[in-house]
């Protein structure tokens, strides 16, 4: 086989003919011991019980980030009132709404501080770290004293926390869409990296109905004002038994087999080359085309996102006259329907690849946005669900691809920190500043149009950016090994290398097994 990597054989592997061995990951290196070369290309075999494990211990920690932005999308007009007394009218609304802004523009740095930690240390650590911060400072939101209380000074604490979240978040989802690209098997990554958002939008569905529920009992028990007077607070404060929940479950998933394997190969490589561990700058150097056609992919993603979810709440109140409750439970159909949609589209990209359901996804959002707003502003329940679910069909397609396709942009070496780099700059700039830029382009132009044509913008890029990336559908992670789901995939994949399309040798690491090594590694899996 050719490769111009070849480091030692790992020692906890087992053959694909006598049985394999499970790693710490959950997950075998199969290997032909009957071939009589005895150098082969080793193939990940991940147990389906443990890609259930690895994939429930990252929902939940994407479901409990999202229900963050659920309830503060959710009750922006209440904490407006709650924040922003003493402001001048005309910018209390946007003064909340940068609340999300600001918390997006320190991501980059917790990107840039995690992302490579995740890559040096390992994935289950520093994902573990971001959701301790997560459901803390969550919780500490709902502590927070009021303008009432401390004047401007109370907007200024919740922009600290905000902070705290933004620098904690940049970590959790380039790590968690990382973790599960390289806990799935390669021919069904579309399908299982799905269920990561599936968490994302059930998470920030829940968190609207918890508002929606906290407001009809609190307005029954303490009157129209029952909200503002403190009962905004019960959200928050019922992320910290949650936020316990979902540590305990991240403290039980594995490190990753693509991480595990793949450190003593990456020990060998120079400094220099691209397929090994860099920094921030070194994954510029090396891979800044990949960076930029990520961002692009992402700014399309979560600016259509974060219209359908952290925008629209105060939209439909200011703009189309429902009131918060109205509001509320008006997207939670939208968001339950979305999310149960994203396994399935998986499927598909699984199919017909990760660039066709991109495409699809924008020339949805170019056919559909504005008519959705248009339908939208004639007001009345049903002409705003109509709308909410024309939205949502693009974004539908975008965020199933993202924990399968942008991962696999990058290899495995650099992959968390190049990951963390490309989303959270992308996201931090075009995403969670949705509803900022939104506003803004409304009170300057009067114009109620203007979020379907700055979500219509960034499309556009990620359609060039779509043409531009590589297909990654059906395919191993670049520098990984191959990873399947049954030893008999590993022995057809093993017998079929030479001849396989897919797989391209020159970016995985080759496997040198001596007869010697062999009967060691059985010696050692047998104690």
């Amino acid at each position: 086989m050719p490769s111009s990597h070849e480091p030692s054989a790992r020692t906890d592997f087992g053959s694909v003919t006598g049985g394999p061995t499970n790693t710490a990951a959950g997950a075998s290196v199969a290997t032909e011991a009957n071939d009589p070369r005895l150098e082969v290309d080793h193939v990940l075999v991940v147990d389906k019980k443990n890609v259930r494990t690895a994939i429930g211990g990252t929902v939940v920690g994407n479901f409990m980030e999202w229900f963050d932005f659920g309830i503060y999308g959710y009750l922006t007009v209440t904490m407006t009132t709650v924040f922003t007394e003493g402001m001048p009218e005309q910018f209390k609304l946007l003064a909340t709404l940068f609340g999300f802004a600001v918390s997006f523009l320190v991501r980059p740095l917790g990107g840039i501080v995690l992302g490579p930690l995740g890559d040096k240390f390992g994935r289950q650590k520093v994902l573990f770290f971001t959701m301790a911060m997560m459901a803390l400072s969550t919780a500490l939101i709902g502590a927070l004293p009021t303008s009432q209380d401390i004047g401007l000074w109370a907007i200024v604490l919740l922009y600290l926390l905000k902070m705290v979240q933004g620098f904690s978040t940049g970590g959790e989802y380039a790590g968690a869409t990382t973790y599960v690209a390289e806990f799935s098997p390669d021919k069904r990554r579309g399908y299982f990296a799905a269920w990561l958002d599936v968490g994302s939008y059930f998470g920030f569905a829940v968190g609207a109905s918890t508002v929606a529920i906290t407001s009809f009992f609190v307005e029954n028990a303490w009157g129209p004002t029952g909200m503002v007077d403190g009962g905004w607070r019960i959200p928050f404060f019922l992320a910290l038994p949650l936020g316990i929940i979902a540590i305990f479950f991240r403290l039980r998933i594995p490190e990753t087999p693509a991480f595990d394997s793949a450190e003593e190969y990456h020990e060998t490589l120079e400094k220099d080359d691209p397929m090994a561990r860099h920094g921030i700058i070194g994954i510029l150097r090396h891979h800044w085309k990949v960076v930029l056609i990520a961002m692009a992919l992402v700014a399309a993603t979560q600016s259509a996102g974060y219209m359908l979810t952290s925008y629209m709440p105060p939209y439909l109140e200011k703009t189309v006259g429902l009131n918060s409750t109205g509001s509320a439970v008006a997207t939670v159909p939208v968001l339950v329907v979305l999310s149960i949609s994203l396994p399935f589209i998986g499927i598909l990209s699984d199919r017909i690849g990760r660039r066709a359901v991109y495409l699809i996804a924008v020339g949805t959002t170019l056919v559909l946005m504005v008519p959705a707003f248009w339908i939208m502003q004639q007001g009345g329940f049903w002409n705003v669900q109509i709308a909410l679910f024309l939205v949502a069909i693009p974004v539908a397609c975008y965020v199933s691809l993202g924990a399968s396709a942008l991962p696999a942009l990058f290899p495995t070496a650099s992959r968390f920190g190049a990951m963390a780099l490309a989303f959270n700059l992308s996201v931090s700039l075009f995403g969670g500043t949705t509803g900022f830029f939104s506003q803004a382009l409304i009170e300057m132009t009067g114009n109620n149009y203007m979020p379907a044509f700055y979500v219509m913008f960034f499309a556009v890029l990620g359609g060039i950016a779509a043409f531009k990336m590589d297909e990654t559908a059906q395919r191993p992670l670049v520098g990984s090994m191959p990873t399947v789901e049954t030893k008999e995939e590993a022995r057809e994949l093993v017998a079929t290398q030479d001849e396989n399309p897919l797989i391209d040798t020159s970016t995985m690491p080759i496997m040198t097994v001596t007869p010697e090594e062999l009967e060691k590694a059985k010696a050692a899996a047998e104690k």
